[in-house]
């Protein structure tokens, strides 16, 4: 019983942490990350304060991740 609990409860925290990282935005690099990074800042690009949200919610659910994947590691040895 308490299996079956853990593993439904990884399903869910796996979808939302993948749901969470596919929602962020992605770091740009190079020459043209500068560029399209100056143009979003000059015509008002993506809000800052979503994806401090976005990382704080992934690193919870990495961490409620772990801690009942080692769970159930335990449980099922």
């Amino acid at each position: 019983m308490l299996k079956t609990i853990l593993i439904i409860l990884e399903v869910i925290v796996s979808l939302g942490l993948i749901s969470t990282i596919i929602l962020q935005s992605g770091r740009s690099a190079g020459l043209s990350g500068s560029i399209a990074g100056g143009s979003q800042a000059i015509f008002g690009g993506k809000k800052k304060g979503l994806d401090e949200l976005l990382s704080r919610i992934t690193t919870w659910l990495a961490i409620v991740f772990m801690i009942v994947t080692l769970v159930l590691a335990i449980i099922m040895s």
